[in-house]
């Protein structure tokens, strides 16, 4: 059987320092050296004050269910040390025969001096630990002696302390202060996790009864989880994922943007965090603030083309959705106390939920085919689109980035893709219409990217023809911005590659939009615009290698003669390049079918 050692109570822990008390006492009455016999009755003295702090810590604990253990365990280790080289010391002063006598009357008065220092540094800590545990008042920024070497450690003991055992607003205050220190480096992100900080946290974060201090304890979560994966897998397990997802729901306004930045911060440290979340079902208060303040209501089509409103609403009453117009911006509980509350809220603040939500759909979505499913399989694909439609700047970029998230995993998932992005499906065509219009009328890089990375990632839904969609992609080819082009190129490389069943349409169709051009061009850009553009110049060599096009622009040429150079980079490209090579002299005028290769 496996040795499993349980840890001691906290009164256990206590009775041996007391019991160790007990016997100096009683070892300093026996004392028989006239000559040490002051030093050890002022010992006894010492002793004496530490076991009657050790007994009122007894007695707090004993009253006490939420006490703030950490500490008491520390000091209390570090008082028990003491107390033993003391009794060693005493001991030496009582009665012996023979040898052993002499032996052991061999002490000083530096002996008694050094372990009455040591003696004194534990009556610091005990005051000190007592005075933490009983105040009233809040933080104690004194430094005890045992955390001389480390400042750091008795803030983060004061501040859980009262967070865990002081009055409410003292908790927040502390909440504060621990996120302070929080800030200052990684390490002490994790010196509040180790010192069990986590879960009064989490506990001051249900404080519904103060909205401060529940912002207080999210804030410092969020400092406390920022790069650190350590502290939030420990966050997953301690049950700290219900929690969130309760507050998310059913909080004032500005506790949920703390909150949903919160969600943000876990889901970047990736899947645990990620799945524990869409267990607790946290798309559905995620998707319901979002969509605040959207009409949903309105029955009526514009001629000729369903606008996303009333795709939302269509989508709804179909029994697709699993939220109602009416539903309540709130967990599943449903309880919208706040609800008059956001009725009168700031535009402002609406803006930054919705910001921080959107922020939190595209993190929890990155590489997640659960949370993806969830957001799609919903009325969340929709909003996104409306948000794309209709909003700007951060809002409008987090709205596309989720997006390219969930196009992302689409692309590694055959079934999700072909449900989640049929073209003919309203959320799908709702979004595709966004992605399109960003990519033709937004000037900002930074919002055409995601937008054209993700119709790269969905390019194998398209059926026949399509220039609709590769027309603009092409058009991104002469981008002045590199990366837009090079994402273009990128894309559009999706589309003809042998993977997707309809490459030679869509080979032809970009042909038709005069995209080899704009294609050489980007190849003089830079290294990666030309590996890029190249593979893609492969696929049309490869599919339409006969096109008159691609001998006008000295495609065969610009292939041998960048060939060498990239693939001694990208090994994995040699067999793409020597087929479109090979295909390329087939079809050119005077083009020798027996020429050198082009790579040793």
């Amino acid at each position: 059987m496996a040795n499993l050692e349980v840890e001691r109570t906290i009164q256990e822990e206590l009775s041996f320092p007391i019991l160790l008390g007990d016997r100096i006492m009683r070892a300093a009455q026996e004392a028989e050296s006239l000559r040490m016999r002051p030093d050890c009755a002022e010992l006894a003295k010492q002793v004496e004050h530490l076991s009657a702090m050790l007994r009122s810590v007894v007695k707090l604990a004993s009253a006490t269910p939420s006490l703030y253990e950490p500490p008491v365990r520390r000091i209390v280790a570090e008082v028990s040390k003491n107390l033993e080289r003391a009794l060693t010391l005493v001991r030496k002063c009582k009665k012996h025969s023979g040898v052993l006598r002499q032996v052991f009357s061999i002490t000083s008065t530096a002996d008694f001096r050094k372990v009455s220092n040591l003696l004194e540094s534990s009556i610091g800590d005990m005051k000190w630990l007592l005075s933490i545990l009983n105040s009233d008042g809040g933080i104690d920024l004194t430094l005890p002696p045992i955390a001389s070497n480390d400042p750091i450690l008795a803030w983060v003991w004061s501040c859980i302390a009262t967070i865990q055992m002081g009055q409410l607003k003292d908790r927040a205050e502390a909440a504060n202060e621990l996120g302070s220190i929080a800030k200052d480096n990684e390490r002490n992100k994790i010196i509040i996790m180790e010192e069990s900080g986590i879960l009064p946290l989490l506990k001051l974060l249900k404080e519904s009864a103060s909205p401060d201090a529940q912002l207080a304890a999210a804030n410092v979560l969020i400092n406390i989880a920022a790069d650190q994966e350590r502290v939030v897998d420990f966050i997953v397990t301690s049950l700290g994922v219900p929690i969130v997802v309760q507050v998310l729901g059913d909080s004032p306004m500005r506790v949920q943007v703390a909150v949903a930045n919160l969600v943000s911060k876990m889901a970047e440290q990736g899947p645990i965090a990620q799945e524990e979340f869409v267990r607790a079902n946290v798309t559905r208060p995620l998707i319901s603030l979002l969509s605040m303040d959207t009409v949903l209501s309105d029955p009526m089509l514009q001629a000729g083309r369903a606008s996303i409103h009333s795709l939302v609403v269509n989508l709804s009453s179909s029994g697709k959705s699993s939220f109602s117009a009416n539903s309540d911006h709130g967990s599943s509980r449903g309880s919208g106390h706040y609800r008059k509350e956001r009725e009168v809220e700031s535009s402002e603040m609406k803006k930054n939920i919705k910001i921080s939500c959107a922020e939190a759909l595209w993190k929890l979505s990155r590489g997640s085919l659960s949370t993806s499913k969830k957001i799609t399989e919903t009325k969340g694909l929709l909003c996104l689109a409306k948000m794309i439609e209709t909003e700007t700047d951060e809002l409008q970029l987090n709205c596309l980035m989720a997006v390219m998230e969930i196009a992302a995993v689409a692309e590694s998932n055959a079934d999700f893709r072909r449900v989640a992005f049929k073209p003919t499906a309203p959320a799908a065509k709702a979004v595709l219409d966004q992605l399109l219009r960003v990519i033709q009328q937004e000037n900002n890089p930074a919002l055409r990217i995601p937008a054209i990375k993700s119709i790269g990632s969905v390019a194998r839904n398209f059926p026949g023809k399509v220039p609709q969609i590769i027309g603009p992609l092409v058009a991104q080819l002469g981008n002045r911005d590199v990366d837009v082009a090079i994402e273009a190129a990128i894309a559009l490389g999706k589309f003809v590659c042998p993977d997707n069943y309809n490459f030679a349409y869509h080979s032809n169709t970009i042909m038709e939009f005069n995209g080899v051009p704009g294609l050489m061009r980007l190849l003089r850009v830079n290294d990666r615009a030309k590996k890029h553009g190249l593979v893609l110049l492969c696929y049309l060599a490869i599919n339409v290698g006969n096109n008159k096009v691609l001998e006008q622009e000295h495609a065969l040429s610009t292939l041998e003669g960048l060939a060498r150079p990239v693939i001694a980079q990208h090994p994995e490209l040699k067999d793409l390049f020597a087929k479109a090579i090979h295909n390329l002299t087939l079809y050119q005028t005077g083009a020798q079918l027996h020429r050198p290769p082009f790579v040793s």
